[in-house]
């Protein structure tokens, strides 16, 4: 029987949440993120550098041989959730969880694959995976064809595509890396409901990539990237989740009426109680995700269950958290300006990311051994 997952947070990752939560606090405030999604640039480029270069953030869960930090998916869940709490628009989640995660899962990596992850974990390339947001580990990818070395094919809805420096794709005789500006590569970007993290299609059409991997180790490397992407969803969930309730408790105890503090009326007490209650259990069920992802204690089936059973949990009550505020903030949570509407579009977004709650539900129930609803 495998170990229970250490759900406490270790002092490290108590000083790692310090430190990012003080630079998002003075570098991406809410007035900055509007204003970033106001002019169409696909991310905030000086807070990634920071992150990265500064910080080092991309690499942590890079092994230090390759120039990363050696940290391991605790670590970056941390970075995550702090990220989620100020929906910053960076390619953190796809550049720097799921592009590593594919990348260390390879069996056999090339040079090619190495020098890739060296510089991914440096933060001077953004690569992301060429799938659409929705897929989850276990469906099938799209069909990119090769022939004779050329890459066909088109790919809907990549996450923070427009932004990437090399796209990986799945073709059928295995995983490319291709340069986002390559001939034959159209990426267009799409209106997406969350604009924190833009979407975009991705056409290939007669593309020279670099092979990473062949199709026998290709589909495991994905697959693992995208449990990762699941994994550490949970904890951005959180953040957002998080900053909704206490934004909202903050605007209760604030706005009066009938000369009363609209915290006291009994009816939104208990919806703030009840909400507080689902919050609170997010964060045993991400840490669990990311603790399994971290440790491989109990083999795959115990990861692909503990993120399954987070993405259950903690979808919907990032989306309702995102409701709660946009309701109980009443007509102001309504403006353009108040940055509520960027954390219910990013919880309604994050609800289909990397398979929702609806796909997850039946791999709790098929690896549970419990009935399908």
């Amino acid at each position: 029987m495998s170990a229970t997952p250490r759900l406490l947070a270790t002092e490290t990752e108590d000083d790692l949440r310090a430190a990012v939560r003080s630079l998002l606090t003075a570098g991406c405030a809410p007035g900055r993120v509007l204003s970033r999604a106001e002019s169409g640039t696909p991310y905030d480029r000086e807070l990634w550098k920071t992150l990265t270069a500064s910080m080092g953030l991309a690499g942590l869960l890079v092994p230090e041989a390759d120039g990363g930090q050696g940290a391991s998916h605790r670590e970056a869940a941390v970075v995550v959730e702090e990220l989620g709490r100020a929906v910053a628009p960076v390619p953190y989640l796809t550049g720097a969880v799921v592009t590593p995660a594919a990348l260390l899962a390879l069996p056999d990596r090339s040079a090619e694959a190495s020098a890739l992850l060296t510089e991914v974990a440096a933060g001077t390339t953004v690569a992301v995976l060429a799938l659409p947001l929705t897929t989850a580990s276990g469906d099938p990818l799209p069909e990119v064809t090769s022939a004779d070395g050329a890459l066909h094919g088109s790919v809907r809805s990549v996450a923070d595509a427009a932004g990437a420096d090399v796209l990986l794709v799945a073709a059928d005789s295995g995983l490319y890396a291709v340069p986002a500006g390559a001939p034959g590569v159209t990426v267009t970007p799409l209106t997406a409901l969350d604009l924190t993290r833009p979407l975009a299609a991705v056409h290939l059409d007669g593309v020279r990539g670099t092979l990473l991997a062949p199709a026998a180790d290709a589909l495991a490397a994905v697959r693992a990237g995208l449990l990762a992407g699941a994994g550490l969803l949970a904890s951005e969930q959180l953040g957002l989740a998080e900053w909704c309730l206490t934004e909202t408790v903050r605007h209760l105890k604030d706005r009066h009426q009938f000369n009363r503090p609209l915290g006291s009326f009994q009816a939104l007490k208990h919806r703030l109680a009840q909400l507080w209650l689902d919050v609170a259990g997010v964060r045993p069920a991400a840490t669990a995700a990311a603790d399994r992802l971290a440790t491989g204690e109990g083999g795959p089936a115990e990861a692909e269950l503990a993120v399954a059973v987070a993405q259950v949990y903690a979808s919907p009550v990032a989306v309702r958290a995102a409701e709660e505020a946009l309701q109980l903030h009443g007509g102001i949570g309504m403006t353009w300006e108040h940055p509520v509407h960027l954390y219910l579009k990013r919880a309604k977004g994050d609800a289909v990311a990397y398979g929702g709650a609806g796909r997850h539900g039946e791999v709790v129930a098929r690896l549970a051994e419990l009935p399908a609803p």
